[in-house]
């Protein structure tokens, strides 16, 4: 199968090129004038169309029927086709192709995680200003501006993550994916107590932040698959079969990710609890055994995942013994395990330029 993962030109050249995964000079300004393009399409579209949405009236900054609204689900739309749009370009130069179901599975989590990440910030950014200038509407000519200008950068912004991403590339994106998307059910939530129970009663209503909550959690799991397929890849390694345990746990902890947004606490409370018990064994097994599966990977490195390890489990004691609410157990637990991924992928990065 091919890898989708990183989408760089192998005929290129130069000092960016080592490891053949740079892109030549040539290519970086063709693309770039490529998304330079798409964006100004972007806004052009999403401008014309803003006239029979928002009408030829003032409009509010955010809330329903507001610029902030529309711009953000245009800038959704866009932010995914684009994304989509850079990978199949990279497709035609062959490099890589998509000649799976899986390869066009992982182009369409990744399209719809850059999608909701650019829904997400613009809401924010619009209820934000909405508290800057309380009360203020757009005049008509301008919310046309903003909302084609707010396409325009995310077409620009995701058409060159699409076809400059990598391993570490794509471990911001699903952080920024993970952390915005459980932002926004938490703001949303229509019980404002939900976190006096746990995390996971995010999901439990039957109202949009539940959904919102149970499919961030399903598509930062396949994520986090697609990352393990790509990080693990190439690794110089003394330890043949080191780097596909590596892999094979790193799928595991996607694949749990996704089980505790299909299952949700209240219906399936004891499958939920497994997959999320299971999340923490196998990343501990995963930093306990890391040293063994890559030796080459530096010594330095590997006391922070036996440390956040221990961390984890001292706060799970500390809940046990009700000294600790679960909330708090499982976001520190979230915040700590992502922030290793994104260093193991830097280091491995790091180790796979030294072999270079």
């Amino acid at each position: 199968m091919t890898e989708p993962i990183p989408g760089r030109d192998d005929a290129a050249t130069g000092p960016a090129s080592q490891g053949g995964i740079g892109l030549s000079a040539r290519t970086n300004t063709t693309l770039e004038l490529t998304a330079t393009g798409l964006g100004a399409f972007a806004f052009t579209a999403v401008a014309a169309v803003a006239l029979l949405a928002l009408g030829f009236g003032p409009s509010p900054i955010a809330g329903p029927d507001s610029v902030g609204q529309y711009a953000a689900l245009a800038s959704a739309v866009t932010a995914a086709l684009a994304f989509a749009g850079g990978r199949y370009v990279l497709h035609l130069r062959s490099a890589p192709r998509i000649d799976s179901a899986l390869d066009v599975a992982d182009v369409a989590a990744l399209a719809v995680a850059h999608g909701v990440i650019a829904l997400l910030s613009w809401t924010l950014a619009a209820e934000i200003m909405s508290q800057a200038f309380i009360d203020a509407t757009v005049f008509a000519l301008a919310a046309y501006g903003l909302a084609g200008a707010t396409a325009a950068v995310s077409a620009y912004v995701s058409f060159l993550s699409a076809v400059n991403m990598d391993a570490q590339l794509l471990a911001i994106v699903l952080a920024v994916f993970l952390v915005e998307g459980v932002l926004a059910s938490a703001l949303t939530a229509s019980d404002p107590a939900w976190w006096e129970e746990n995390l996971s009663s995010l999901g439990i209503t039957h109202d949009v932040s539940a959904l919102a909550f149970n499919l961030t959690l399903i598509v930062a799991g396949f994520l986090v698959a697609v990352l393990a397929r790509v990080a693990t890849r190439d690794i110089p390694t003394a330890e043949p079969q080191g780097m596909l345990k590596v892999r094979t746990a790193l799928i595991i902890i996607g694949v749990f990710l996704g089980l505790v947004g299909v299952f949700k606490v209240d219906t399936h409370f004891w499958i939920h609890t497994g997959v999320a018990s299971g999340m923490a064994v196998t990343f501990a097994v995963l930093t306990i055994r890391l040293r063994a599966w890559v030796p080459g990977l530096s010594r330095a490195f590997l006391p922070v995942g036996w440390g956040f390890s221990a961390f984890i489990f001292f706060l799970g004691v500390l809940f046990a013994f009700g000294r600790l609410t679960l909330t708090a157990v499982e976001l520190v637990a979230g915040v700590l395990v992502f922030a290793w991924i994104i260093l193991f992928q830097r280091n491995v990065g790091a180790l796979r330029a030294d072999s270079a």
